[in-house]
Protein backbone atom coordinates (compact mmCIF):
# COMPACT_ATOMS: atom_id res chain seq x y z
CA UNK A 1 0.00 0.00 0.00
CA UNK A 2 0.95 3.47 -1.22
CA UNK A 3 1.90 5.56 2.21
CA UNK A 4 1.12 9.81 2.27
CA UNK A 5 1.00 12.87 3.90
CA UNK A 6 -1.46 15.98 3.04
CA UNK A 7 -0.39 19.33 4.12
CA UNK A 8 -2.84 22.37 3.89
CA UNK A 9 -3.74 25.18 6.01
CA UNK A 10 -7.21 24.61 5.45
CA UNK A 11 -8.44 21.95 7.82
CA UNK A 12 -11.51 20.87 4.97
CA UNK A 13 -9.17 20.41 2.46
CA UNK A 14 -7.03 18.27 4.41
CA UNK A 15 -9.69 15.76 5.70
CA UNK A 16 -11.36 15.61 1.98
CA UNK A 17 -8.19 14.73 0.31
CA UNK A 18 -7.41 12.30 3.19
CA UNK A 19 -10.68 10.71 2.77
CA UNK A 20 -10.34 10.36 -1.37
CA UNK A 21 -6.71 9.06 -0.80
CA UNK A 22 -7.60 6.46 2.13
CA UNK A 23 -10.26 5.29 -0.25
CA UNK A 24 -8.33 4.74 -3.08
CA UNK A 25 -5.80 2.79 -0.74
CA UNK A 26 -3.44 5.23 -0.25
CA UNK A 27 -2.71 5.52 3.26
CA UNK A 28 -2.43 8.79 4.94
CA UNK A 29 0.12 8.62 7.60
CA UNK A 30 -0.53 11.86 8.96
CA UNK A 31 -2.12 15.60 8.07
CA UNK A 32 0.16 18.91 8.71
CA UNK A 33 -0.81 22.49 8.54
CA UNK A 34 2.33 24.24 7.18
CA UNK A 35 5.42 24.12 5.46
CA UNK A 36 7.84 23.33 8.49
CA UNK A 37 5.36 20.56 9.63
CA UNK A 38 5.12 19.01 6.04
CA UNK A 39 9.24 18.60 7.04
CA UNK A 40 9.15 17.20 10.31
CA UNK A 41 6.22 14.71 8.85
CA UNK A 42 8.28 13.70 6.20
CA UNK A 43 11.44 13.00 8.80
CA UNK A 44 9.23 11.30 11.09
CA UNK A 45 6.80 9.07 8.34
CA UNK A 46 8.89 8.64 5.42
CA UNK A 47 6.42 8.63 2.83
CA UNK A 48 5.72 7.33 -0.67
CA UNK A 49 3.99 10.61 -1.33
CA UNK A 50 3.52 14.21 -0.43
CA UNK A 51 0.69 16.67 -1.05
CA UNK A 52 2.04 20.19 -0.25
CA UNK A 53 -0.01 23.14 -0.34
CA UNK A 54 2.05 26.30 -0.97
CA UNK A 55 -0.09 29.48 -0.03
CA UNK A 56 0.14 28.96 4.16
CA UNK A 57 0.92 31.06 6.54
CA UNK A 58 4.50 30.94 8.84
CA UNK A 59 5.97 28.50 7.09
CA UNK A 60 4.72 27.95 3.32
CA UNK A 61 5.02 25.44 1.24
CA UNK A 62 8.23 26.58 -0.88
CA UNK A 63 9.84 25.67 2.67
CA UNK A 64 8.45 22.63 2.99
CA UNK A 65 9.72 21.42 -0.86
CA UNK A 66 12.85 21.98 -0.28
CA UNK A 67 13.73 21.41 2.85
CA UNK A 68 12.25 17.92 2.08
CA UNK A 69 14.11 17.89 -1.40
CA UNK A 70 17.39 18.91 0.77
CA UNK A 71 16.73 15.77 2.81
CA UNK A 72 15.72 13.48 -0.38
CA UNK A 73 16.49 14.93 -3.45
CA UNK A 74 14.29 11.75 -4.84
CA UNK A 75 11.01 12.60 -2.74
CA UNK A 76 7.84 12.66 -4.56
CA UNK A 77 6.04 15.99 -3.53
CA UNK A 78 2.70 16.86 -5.49
CA UNK A 79 2.20 20.27 -4.96
CA UNK A 80 -1.15 21.64 -4.77
CA UNK A 81 -2.02 25.58 -5.42
CA UNK A 82 -4.20 28.10 -6.28
CA UNK A 83 -1.30 30.46 -7.22
CA UNK A 84 -1.47 30.61 -11.16
CA UNK A 85 1.35 32.57 -11.41
CA UNK A 86 4.46 32.08 -14.26
CA UNK A 87 6.98 33.28 -10.93
CA UNK A 88 5.69 30.24 -8.65
CA UNK A 89 5.31 27.58 -11.59
CA UNK A 90 8.88 28.85 -12.47
CA UNK A 91 9.59 27.92 -8.43
CA UNK A 92 8.19 25.07 -7.97
CA UNK A 93 10.26 23.64 -11.25
CA UNK A 94 13.24 24.77 -9.80
CA UNK A 95 13.00 23.17 -6.48
CA UNK A 96 12.05 19.96 -8.76
CA UNK A 97 7.85 19.36 -7.47
CA UNK A 98 7.12 15.95 -8.93
CA UNK A 99 3.70 17.56 -9.98
CA UNK A 100 1.61 20.57 -9.38
CA UNK A 101 -2.97 20.53 -9.38
CA UNK A 102 -3.84 23.49 -9.14
CA UNK A 103 -6.89 24.46 -6.95
CA UNK A 104 -9.42 24.36 -7.11
CA UNK A 105 -9.08 20.75 -8.49
CA UNK A 106 -11.06 17.75 -9.11
CA UNK A 107 -11.11 14.76 -6.86
CA UNK A 108 -11.19 12.29 -9.05
CA UNK A 109 -7.82 14.09 -11.42
CA UNK A 110 -5.79 13.71 -8.07
CA UNK A 111 -5.17 9.87 -9.06
CA UNK A 112 -4.37 10.38 -12.38
CA UNK A 113 -1.57 13.04 -11.20
CA UNK A 114 -0.35 9.82 -8.74
CA UNK A 115 -0.12 7.68 -11.57
CA UNK A 116 1.70 9.67 -13.79
CA UNK A 117 4.10 10.57 -10.49
CA UNK A 118 4.39 6.94 -9.67
CA UNK A 119 5.33 6.23 -13.82
CA UNK A 120 8.16 8.07 -13.66
CA UNK A 121 9.04 6.54 -10.19
CA UNK A 122 8.88 3.54 -11.90
CA UNK A 123 10.88 4.80 -15.03
CA UNK A 124 13.73 5.96 -12.32
CA UNK A 125 14.05 2.75 -10.82
CA UNK A 126 14.64 0.34 -13.98
CA UNK A 127 16.81 2.95 -15.41
CA UNK A 128 19.08 3.17 -11.79
CA UNK A 129 19.09 -0.67 -12.55
CA UNK A 130 20.32 -0.87 -15.84
CA UNK A 131 23.24 1.16 -14.96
Amino acid sequence: MQTAIVIDDDVDTCDVLTEYLELKDIHVLGNGYDGKEAVDLYQKLNPDLVFLDIMMPHYDGFYGLEKIKQLNPAAYVIVITGDLTAQTYNRLKMLNSSAIIYKPFDIDKIMDVVKEVYKEKLCNVVMQQGR
